[in-house]
């Protein structure tokens, strides 16, 4: 360990809190009819409304009103009934009216916090101070002529969510994980796509340090438009140490805006304090206060599906693992797909297996995802099924029958099994001539058992499973080669 690393890890303590953007699925804009699609040609998606014409007046998305509820039920905050929106100005040149529509002194969600779980199994709540609505602006794009900026307002205007952390984080892992389950909450809510690549969901981390034990705040650093969850934990990784090495050598953090270049890992100055915006707010005079009820939230809170956590311990309580229920409900889809396959069957360990080894094993091949998969989760669990009845072993039900499926996915597993000859049919009487020959095959290897090299079994195990071209139940056929080889 180097001197810094070691007067990092024992003096300083890393402070971080997270702002992150949204952007919502819906079809309109958040204050216009305006199309909030993504991919169109530039400056298509816009109107005398969402370009701010004098006289045009806003109205409110109802549907942007309704996803914001939802994920402010799913993190566990308090819905505010009592909405104001407001004005931040400031200039860009991507931002037609010269100020935002969104939400200061009355945020729609008001605390709240998202559970994540650490490398070492610490199981942690990371606080939200707020969620609050807002609208986004265009994009300006900078390498598209030779001597100008062009502007597209397409996005000017699309609906935003954003979720403002307390700055509880300890570690860039805290801030990835809360990222990670951020994204998966949004996914399952369908309210946005959470692909930060596309821009639909942004990150800015406020950064700080100070010495372990202190209660106040060190001056922060703000990295503003991190565009992946990685980038995020490498600027506060890079942060942590420029701050510490400054303090170290006797300096002074300047609270400053500034940019991640992700292909050196290090940050640099954006705006500094002196030039920080003055953003006037002020109640934005053409939208009338938004005024909810109890029976709204309750109605919105009865539509939530189930969630990642809600899925994860249920499928704890079934009985799976720690490390197939996170994968399970790492993806939506995935979810969703073995939701629906546990509804036929009740061995839900062999589900998970299935799951996480063919099913896993052929996306992961072919590049397909699971709602790619043309396998009905029925005759799925048919698959299963053939193999607790002992119709058809692992081995040929993974390698040989489900490929089977995927080519023939009208045909039940049972149907395939009888096709393709892959039921087992081989009686005591022709597993013991199996057994038989493997061990004549290999007299050498029969000898390596007997003086301890239990090893040699699966060998064994393998010419029997070729011989008989894997129509004997393995477990049954293991037992009667233990004992003919124990008998020598």
């Amino acid at each position: 360990m180097s001197v810094l690393e070691k007067t990092v890890s024992d003096k300083y303590e890393l402070v971080v809190g997270l702002e992150v953007h949204a952007q919502l699925s819906t079809s309109s804009k958040a204050f216009s009819s305006d199309s909030a699609a993504f991919g169109a040609e530039p400056n298509h998606h816009i109107s005398a409304i969402s370009l701010g014409h004098p006289g045009t007046l806003p109205r409110i998305n109802k549907r942007a009103v309704e996803y914001a509820v939802k994920m402010g039920l799913a993190c566990n905050c308090t819905i505010n009934l009592d909405n104001r929106f407001d004005r931040k100005n400031y200039f860009y040149a991507d931002l037609p009216k010269g100020y935002q529509i969104t939400q200061d002194n009355m945020p729609i969600c008001l605390g709240g916090y998202i559970t994540v779980k650490l490398s070492d199994g610490t199981i942690k709540d990371l606080n939200i101070h707020h969620i609050h609505m807002e609208e986004d602006a265009g994009k300006s794009m900078h390498d598209n002529h030779h001597a100008d900026s062009l502007i597209d307002l397409n996005r000017a205007g699309v609906p935003l969510l954003e979720i403002v952390t307390q700055p509880d984080m300890r570690s860039a892992e805290e801030a990835g994980h809360f990222l990670t389950e951020t994204r998966k909450i949004l996914r399952y809510l369908d309210i946005c796509d959470g692909n930060m690549e596309e821009g639909s969901m942004r990150c800015d981390a406020n950064i700080s340090v100070r010495l372990k034990g202190e209660t106040s705040f060190g001056n922060r650093c703000e990295v503003k438009n991190l565009n992946s969850i990685r980038n995020v934990q490498r600027a506060i990784e890079h942060e942590f140490v420029r701050q510490v090495q400054i303090i170290e050598a006797g300096g002074h953090i300047d609270q400053n805006t500034l940019n991640f270049n992700a292909d050196t890992g290090e940050t640099s100055v954006l705006r500094s304090k002196e030039m920080a915006n003055d953003y006037r707010y002020f109640p934005e005079p053409d939208l009338m206060p938004l005024k909810l009820d109890q029976a709204y939230v309750e109605n919105v809170r009865q539509s939530l599906p189930a969630l990642p956590n809600q899925l994860y311990k249920k499928y704890m309580e079934l009985g799976l693992s720690d490390y197939d229920a996170s994968v399970l409900t790492a993806d939506k889809e995935v979810a969703l797909y073995f939701e629906e396959l546990i509804k036929h069957t009740q061995n839900y360990k062999a589900a998970a297996h299935l799951m996480m080894g063919a099913v896993k094993s052929y996306l992961n091949e072919t590049g397909n995802h699971i709602t790619d998969l043309n396998i009905n989760p029925a005759h799925l669990a048919g698959l299963i099924k053939l193999v607790e009845a002992g119709s058809v072993n692992n081995t040929v039900a993974s390698h040989k029958l489900f490929p089977a499926m995927v080519k023939s996915p009208e045909k039940t597993a049972e149907q395939l099994a009888g096709e393709l000859n892959l039921l087992i049919t081989a009686g005591t009487d022709d597993v013991n001539k199996y057994i038989k020959d493997a061990l004549a095959k290999y007299p050498d290897k029969v000898k390596e058992y007997q003086k301890g090299k239990k090893g040699v079994l699966g060998l064994f195990m393998g010419e029997i499973m070729k011989s008989s071209k894997g129509k004997i139940d393995p477990q049954a056929t293991n037992k009667l080669l233990i004992k003919e080889l124990e008998s020598k």
